[in-house]
């Protein structure tokens, strides 16, 4: 018997109440970009600035330890993780600390960095010191710049394949969609102060092609289901596309989410930001495909030229239902 979070055959009117979708969703992407606007993001040591420290010792490396003893001094945004690698020895145990720049400083001082490396010591005695690098806010300022830029050109390559693999309607639907999606992640950041560092962008990038992916389904049988029921109302043709796909959507949707939260729950500190940046885009990133971007297709129409051939016909992965 196989399990399915939804029927197999579902009829729900998902546009019913699309102009209030498309309204809530512009509510939230405003409060979104208003808070980034007040309050800012609280960025992370890629972006701020800071010092990495690289130690070595013969003990095993206990993160814990290492926060404890550092907490002290009270230094703010502080990254601890271990490094592996298969050449290292079993008596080397190498970790990378990441301690954020301090207010009015382009680095943490020398004195400070002696105050850690002291208080390293004390927890762990025979702890080494490998080496000590500082990034200062010049380059930060290239990577967010680098970031903005890697998000945008993402986000505009998805356009050019939409608009030829579909029309333009369904390339600006899924685009607004995109947007959508990135702006309320960043709207939710600014507005808790989760940190923000390069991997959310990693994960921006990833929630574009989960989010993209998602649309890209729905899109294709509702071109699909436009030729096949020409004499249709795109409306109706467009509910049921949706409901022919949601079991699908919502599979993979709720799939992706154990996994992402059973990695929140038990991953730790290092990896929580980024794992609830996914969380949120995989939940946000359903709703815009189902709600969003399909509503913005109903709003733009699509014309319906039956001159040209098919050239999708006969799909053989056309009515897989995940």
């Amino acid at each position: 018997m196989r399990l399915r979070l939804v029927p197999q055959e579902t009829s729900f009117d998902f546009f019913k109440r699309w102009k209030l979708w498309l309204g809530l969703s512009a509510l939230l992407m405003v409060v979104g970009f208003a808070s980034f606007m007040v309050q800012g993001l609280n960025y992370g040591i890629d972006f701020r600035g800071g010092t990495t420290i690289r130690t070595q010792s013969a003990e095993m490396v206990d993160v814990g330890v290492y926060r404890d003893a550092i907490a002290p001094l009270e230094l703010g945004d502080i990254t601890i993780t271990e490094v592996f690698d298969p050449t290292f020895a079993e008596d080397e145990n190498v970790a990378m600390i990441r301690i954020q720049a301090q207010e009015g400083d382009e680095a943490v001082t020398s004195e400070m960095t002696l105050a850690v490396e002291q208080a390293l010591q004390g927890a762990v005695p025979d702890i080494e010191f490998v080496s000590v690098e500082s990034v200062g806010p010049k380059v930060s300022g290239e990577l967010i710049q680098t970031a903005v830029i890697a998000v945008a050109l993402a986000i505009g390559a998805v356009l050019i394949y939409i608009w030829l693999r579909f029309e333009w309607q369904f390339a600006l639907a899924a685009v607004v969609a995109l947007v959508h999606d990135v702006i309320l992640t960043i709207g939710i950041f600014s507005e808790l102060q989760i940190k923000f560092d390069l991997a959310i962008i990693a994960a921006l990038l990833t929630i574009v092609g989960y989010s993209l992916n998602d649309t890209v389904v729905v899109f294709d049988r509702v071109r699909e289901n436009l030729r096949k029921y020409k004499k249709r109302p795109l409306i109706e043709v467009m509910n049921l596309s949706i409901n022919e796909t949601l079991s699908r959507t919502v599979m993979t949707s709720v799939t992706t989410l154990l996994a992402l939260i059973s990695l929140f729950v038990l991953g730790g500190d290092v990896i929580r930001g980024f794992v609830f940046a996914m969380i949120w885009g995989v939940i946000v990133g359903t709703y815009s495909s189902v709600f969003v971007a399909s509503s913005i297709l109903l709003y733009l129409g699509v014309t319906r030229d039956w001159t040209k051939p098919d050239k999708t016909a006969g799909n053989q992965f056309a009515n897989v239902d995940a």
